[in-house]
């Protein structure tokens, strides 16, 4: 059970979740995006992947090698400090590289506005006590993914498998699995051990509210 719920961890990693709702965006309402081509789309992924993923996680690297942080799953709370301020600052870098691009929607922005609002607010809680950096992320991720779904699609849209294999998907399915996600996600974090309910409920209280924050201030 634990390797799963490891698997599960490294899967919906606080980082990924940039890239993941990006992803998402795309496939629910492709026409969001000022580019339609694929090569262009690919490179808004991979600029989105650097600044959110590579580029953080290299920083971490750097500071377990520099004798900075004991371990990557930095189960201290004053170890996450300076990943945290390398990491908001990557973030801060995305959002204000995007947010008056025209190729990138405001249904992408205003979400790095919440994810990098969220950054520097878990950054402050921490200078106090622990809070589950995948609960910021996967509260984020549900937030955003909700408010993307319900307000900037067309209720449903198609995913093309293969040739002659079309789907179409409802929102409320979307809504339904991201819930099912986040669920999945708090948990595989308790049956580590890494967090108790405390620190995963105010992670989450502190990803969502952020998005919520971000989609007023931003629209």
């Amino acid at each position: 059970m634990k390797h799963l719920a490891h698997s599960i961890s490294i899967i919906f990693h606080p980082l990924l979740i940039a890239t993941y709702v990006l992803l998402a965006c795309m496939t629910i309402n492709p026409y969001l995006f000022g580019v339609q081509d694929s090569r262009s789309k690919g490179v808004i992924v991979i600029s989105v992947f650097l600044l959110s993923f590579f580029f953080p996680i290299i920083s971490i690297l750097m500071m377990k090698a520099l004798g900075l942080i004991k371990s990557l799953q930095m189960k201290e709370r004053t170890e996450r400090i300076g990943p945290m301020i390398a990491t908001g600052v990557f973030y801060l870098w995305l959002y204000i590289n995007i947010r008056s691009n025209t190729v990138i929607p405001g249904a992408y922005s205003f979400f790095v506005l919440g994810a990098t609002i969220a950054l520097f607010i878990a950054f402050f809680i921490t200078t106090f006590q622990k809070i589950s950096l995948h609960g910021v992320g996967i509260g984020g991720f549900l937030v955003a993914m909700i408010i993307i779904g319900n307000q900037f699609s067309y209720g449903s849209f198609q995913m093309q498998l293969a040739s002659d294999l079309v789907f179409n998907i409802d929102i409320m399915a979307v809504n339904i699995l991201v819930v099912l996600i986040a669920g999945i996600t708090l948990t595989s974090r308790l049956i580590l051990n890494a967090h108790v309910k405390e620190e995963l409920y105010g992670g989450l209280l502190v990803g969502a509210a952020s998005q919520l924050f971000a989609y007023v201030l931003f629209f």
